[in-house]
């Protein structure tokens, strides 16, 4: 692999934003994600190089790390941080249609809710897995999020709930999704959230983690 992509990659693993940010330390006054993905790009590497050789494998190892607890909620948010810098130099590139996103993706945290940790979380982490995301926020009443899918035919939806009292609102937005659009994929996620409780719903997918959404993900398109 290209030696600035493999530079770029371990700047998104551990979180090291720019030159000037201290964190981690043991990167200090190094070149960050945000000078090297713009350096690729000045180097000719091409912006669909840079996601899928260094975004999209260095946020699957933070996803990892994650789940098995070896890192925690600060630096999960630190490398989204570095992975969204580096991002900034490739979006234009996706807006001009001259690389494809692998898909799109509508997230918001249900009505009721004003929770938006997790949310923010894999709305990062799918993102930088190659998807545009269309993040609807918080307290997300069914009505926004019929509107984004009729915005953005064909996406898959993510709902988060951080409490057991707005699970009866997921409960709501997922059935009034299922009348008008029946075949579309639908995530849910949350503390209070199961397994159980997703198949209860008729949503298709649960996972505790970011990276459990990003692995189904890429089984869709795959």
């Amino acid at each position: 692999m290209n030696e600035i992509l493999e530079r770029l990659a371990l700047c998104i693993e551990f979180g090291k934003i720019n030159k000037t940010s201290p964190y981690p330390p043991n990167m200090k006054g190094q070149d960050g994600a945000d000078e090297l993905a713009k350096l690729a790009l000045n180097e000719g590497v091409k912006p669909d190089e840079i996601l899928e050789n260094a975004l999209i494998p260095a946020m699957e190892i933070v996803g990892g790390k994650y789940s098995r607890k070896e890192i925690y909620v600060p630096q999960m948010l630190m490398s989204a941080k570095a992975m969204n810098s580096a991002l900034a130099h490739i979006k234009p590139f996706f807006q001009s249609g001259e690389t494809k996103r692998k898909g799109k993706f509508i997230i918001g945290t249900v009505a009721g809710d004003l929770h938006d940790i997790g949310k923010n979380l894999v709305a990062m982490m799918i993102e930088g897995g190659g998807w545009e995301v269309i993040d609807l926020g918080v307290d997300a009443g069914t009505d926004k999020f019929l509107k984004a899918i009729n915005e953005h035919p064909g996406a898959v939806i993510g709902l988060s709930a951080l409490l057991t009292t707005t699970m009866e609102n997921m409960k709501n937005t997922v059935s009034a999704i299922r009348e008008k659009h029946a075949d579309l994929k639908i995530l849910v996620g949350g503390a209070p959230v199961t397994t159980d409780y997703c198949k209860k719903i008729g949503a298709d997918f649960y996972s505790p983690d970011p990276q459990g959404a990003v692995n189904y993900l890429k089984q869709l398109v795959s």
